[in-house]
């Protein structure tokens, strides 16, 4: 896909040329989930999947947005509609992030996105993230990726309803070929991290389980409002506050549900930095094993796996990968399996295999080197 193939898409559409067009990728966390609206630190990288957006002012006040998966769809309103935070489905992660950009002219605005949707790969944060750098750019608001990524988490937490962290929109947007980012989720500052899977005769695979996965059904917000309430109860700001060992000198005041959920934020904050340190040094072994563990407290503490998900993992660390664990927010979506070049082929078989066994639906493979964050593309 290239700048002029959605140009042309443009103009089919709405006979005119996009004054902007844009694109922002989607991610995959290689290790810090669920941690990020604990004011954690995550380890993220921008994939090579990326959706795109090509915006064109209009002068009547009105919003006409199109999208390439939506093809036989329109959704228009006047601007002045998102005050009351209207909108439907998919279109609502656009319109709030023109919401959150306080932009007041009308806009068309047309998007194709080759994030797989539902994926737990951000292709939510990919839309966001690709509009908000094309109104940047058209209206010269100089918004630094920062405050980019605060103004879109906003139109997700407050215009469509997901009480989402941070790290989603971060890392679409200050992504880096070559590097995984480490954030810091309370203040926004980061470190570029060297990730080098090909050097060392590796790949991670990225398996698509095609489980349902929609972070608006609740589950998500119900375990972020466990965390805030053992947070306030315990007397610090977040999570992020306590190091494990000082968890378990309070585990006595907390119901044993909630210290569960309290423990894997805490554990998995020490995996981001352990983390770290193995990629570092080229301990690719280690990182594997912290895959692993990660995806254990993942199913037992902070239960959101699935079947699915635990199908590909089991697998895959079967099958002779080094580590795997489910990525996202879970319910669904897709895991990571961090396993040697030569070994891509078996593995894929296998999972289909025991996809097929259990009924499943069968999965998508896909792998990709970190890449590039949001830019203007033309």
């Amino acid at each position: 896909m290239s700048a002029s193939d959605v140009a042309a898409k443009f103009r089919e559409i709405f006979d005119r040329d996009p004054e902007v067009i844009s694109q922002a990728p989607g991610r995959v966390n290689l290790i810090g989930e669920h941690v990020d609206y604990n004011d954690g630190f995550v380890l993220p990288f921008a994939i090579n999947a990326v959706t795109y957006s090509a915006i064109a002012r209009r002068k009547d006040g009105m919003l006409r947005i199109a999208s390439q998966q939506r093809r036989q769809e329109i959704i228009q309103l006047p601007i002045a509609d998102l005050k009351s935070k209207s909108g439907d489905d998919w279109a609502r992660y656009i319109l709030g992030t023109v919401w959150s950009l306080g932009i007041e002219t009308g806009l068309e605005i047309y998007v194709d996105g080759q994030v797989p949707l539902g994926s737990g790969l951000s292709s939510s944060a990919a839309l966001e993230c690709s509009v908000a750098t094309s109104i940047n750019h058209l209206f010269n608001l100089g918004k630094s990726k920062a405050e980019l990524a605060y103004a879109t988490q906003r139109a997700e937490n407050e215009y469509v309803g997901v009480p989402c962290g941070i790290m989603d929109q971060s890392i679409s947007l200050m992504g880096r070929t070559g590097y995984a980012l480490l954030l810091d989720c309370r203040d926004l500052s980061t470190q570029q991290i060297p990730v080098d899977f090909a050097g060392a005769g590796l790949r991670l695979l990225i398996i698509d389980t095609r489980a349902h996965h929609a972070l608006i059904d609740g589950g998500y917000a119900e375990r972020r409002a466990s965390c805030e309430k053992v947070a306030r109860q315990l007397g610090v700001k977040a999570l992020r506050d306590l190091r494990p060992e000082q968890l378990e000198e309070y585990r006595s005041q907390l119901d044993p549900l909630s210290y569960k959920r309290a423990r894997h934020v805490v554990t998995e904050i020490k995996r981001v930095h352990d983390s770290v340190s193995a990629l570092t040094s080229g301990d690719f072994a280690g990182f594997g094993e912290i895959l692993n563990s990660s995806h254990q407290s993942l199913r037992d503490d902070y239960n959101v796996s699935c079947a699915e998900l635990d199908c590909a993992v089991e697998t895959a660390i079967k099958e002779g990968a080094l580590g795997a664990r489910m990525v996202g927010g879970g319910f669904g979506g897709s895991a990571i399996a961090l396993i040697h070049e030569a070994d891509a082929g078996r593995i894929s078989l296998a999972i289909e295999r025991a996809f097929a066994n259990s009924g499943f639906t069968p999965p998508q493979f896909f792998d990709s080197l970190p890449s590039d964050g949001a830019k203007v593309i033309s």
